[in-house]
């Protein structure tokens, strides 16, 4: 048989993931800090693209606009010497022959003494009106100078690490003292508590055990009450000792405060050796005292959530669902720089492929906005229910009805609502928190979402008294007459979820709270 070389054209189908679609689907799961960010760095390499600028925006300077707030002066207006004329001239009247003038004219038109009461003051000192208006024009933010910014007058916060540093020196005179207690504050956490092992450290600066324990002794009476503990029943020890609290019984009951987690308060009232009056007021005590003394000296910043969608009600009925402007990315495409340097045909291969990826980013990020739109839009429509009345109407929704609706696949729509936030008239909510899991009803009914199951329950046991604390049966029983079938492990399951403790131990604080109230 012979061999022989032949040419066939197939034609065939293939997915590629381009450079260009991962960025595209990169983009549609980013933050708005994250997009921020990376669009930034495209404008700094890219020369066809740049951030719009702000020229021409927000109307004319003061005192040009015709509806500014000096569009109807007098024609002399626009002029400091005019100004300054009428200042004068009002000054004139005022001071001339020290003031005898205007102050006869008071005396006799008000019918009232302006003399001065005191002659030994000698004559009133002149003030030069213009002056006054030159001074006040110097002035920043005064419409002539620079602009000032309030916070550059807002003091500094201060953190803990300076509270201390400023009390050291009151409390220990030496400086190898001083020292000593420079490397513990250094090792300090942000709740306040010591980091550190005293032994280790007294080797490692060079002194003795007993002189980093007396510094640390003493450290541990500075203010905030309870700082360079190393553990929280050390922490809340310091604090009752300042309070001259700290006796055998409250001992005690510091050194075991696991039995105190777990309200084992008959355990506690036989070590403590007291009954159960004095230890309601001890655990009272316990309240008061601060378990983080160093909490109130954080010097981090929280970061306010900006959301990229806003919910309104409508005037005409349903809701106006609008992208949040502040969060949408602007940046060009400059056209003109790129047909003006072209033209010697040197950077032409470079400034077309720079051209390419900025038409992209701009089509990706305008395709970003729109599928958010669409996303959000689908969600207000699938949770009306829930914006009219709360969290009781909270449908359950997944990935695939969204997508369905939007005729896009799943995989788009769980990266649109990553890190996404919606602001709607009953509070800003991760888009995530829309999508819940279906749990069954009662005789066929329409199904219920597991957030609106897991706020009954949370309701259920707010309103629950001492006497009658519910058990994971019985609010299984009091789910199914408001028409949800859930079983009693699913109940102790988004009980444990949402920090709740069981019934037992429930009843036991309930009852110690209600007889600390009493008392």
């Amino acid at each position: 048989m012979a061999l022989s070389a032949n040419l066939f054209l197939r034609q065939t189908q293939s997915l590629v993931m381009t450079p260009q679609l991962m960025q595209s689907i990169q983009l549609l799961q980013m933050t708005h800090f994250e997009l921020t960010q990376f669009i930034a760095q495209e404008v700094e390499k890219n020369p066809l693209l740049e951030f719009p600028s702000n020229d021409g925006e927000g109307g004319g300077e003061r005192g040009e606009s015709e509806d500014g707030e000096y569009a109807h002066q007098p024609e002399d207006a626009g002029s400091d010497d005019g100004y300054d004329n009428r200042t004068e001239a009002l000054s004139s009247d005022w001071y001339d022959n020290g003031g005898s003038a205007s102050t006869s004219r008071l005396n006799d038109e008000l019918d009232a003494n302006y003399t001065n009461v005191f002659p030994d003051d000698g004559a009133p000192q002149r003030l030069d009106a213009p002056e006054l208006v030159s001074q006040w024009k110097s002035m920043p933010g005064s419409g002539e100078g620079a602009d000032y910014d309030l916070d550059d007058f807002v003091a500094g916060q201060v953190s803990l690490r300076d509270h201390l540093a400023q009390q050291i020196p009151f409390v220990l005179p030496d400086m190898a003292d001083r020292l000593i207690a420079q490397n513990f504050v250094d090792q300090l956490d942000d709740c306040g508590y010591l980091q550190a092992d005293i032994v280790e450290a007294g080797e490692r600066l060079g002194t003795s055990l007993a002189q980093a324990e007396r510094v640390l002794a003493t450290l541990q009476s500075l203010d905030p009450p309870g700082v360079f503990a190393r553990s929280l029943a050390e922490c809340l020890a310091i604090q009752l000792r300042q309070k001259d609290r700290y006796d055998p019984a409250m001992q005690a009951l510091v050194e075991n405060l696991e039995l105190l987690a777990r309200r084992d308060f008959a355990t506690l009232k036989r070590l403590c050796g007291v009954d159960e009056e004095d230890l309601l007021d001890m655990l009272g005590e316990i309240r008061q005292l601060n378990p983080k003394p160093g909490s109130g000296f954080e010097a981090g910043v929280s970061e306010a959530i900006m959301p990229d969608v806003v919910v309104r009600a409508s005037s005409e009925g349903g809701w106006l669902v609008e992208l949040n402007p502040d969060t949408l990315p602007r940046v060009l495409v400059n056209q003109s720089y790129f047909s003006r340097v072209t033209r010697n045909g040197e950077d032409h291969a470079f400034l077309s492929d720079c051209l390419q990826s900025a038409n992209w980013l701009t089509r990706s990020l305008d395709q970003r906005a729109k599928t958010i739109m669409k996303v959000a839009s689908e969600i207000v429509r699938q949770q009306d229910a829930f914006l009219l009345h709360g969290v009781d109407y909270l449908r359950p929704l997944n990935l695939k009805t969204v997508a369905e609706a939007i005729k896009m696949h799943e995989s788009t729509v769980s990266r649109v609502t990553s890190n996404k936030y919606m602001l709607t008239p009953r509070g800003l909510f991760e888009l995530k928190y829309f999508f819940t899991v279906s749990i069954s009803a009662v005789a066929g009914g329409d199904s219920h979402s597991a957030e609106a199951v897991r706020h009954k329950i949370r309701a259920l046991i707010l309103q629950e008294s001492p006497e009658a604390v519910l058990s994971d049966d019985d609010i299984v029983d009091m789910l199914k007459k408001g028409g949800v079938d859930l079983a009693r492990r699913t109940v102790a399951k988004y009980r444990e979820a949402m920090n709740i403790a069981s019934s037992v131990q429930r009843r036991r604080e309930k009852r110690a709270l209600a007889k600390v109230a009493g008392f």
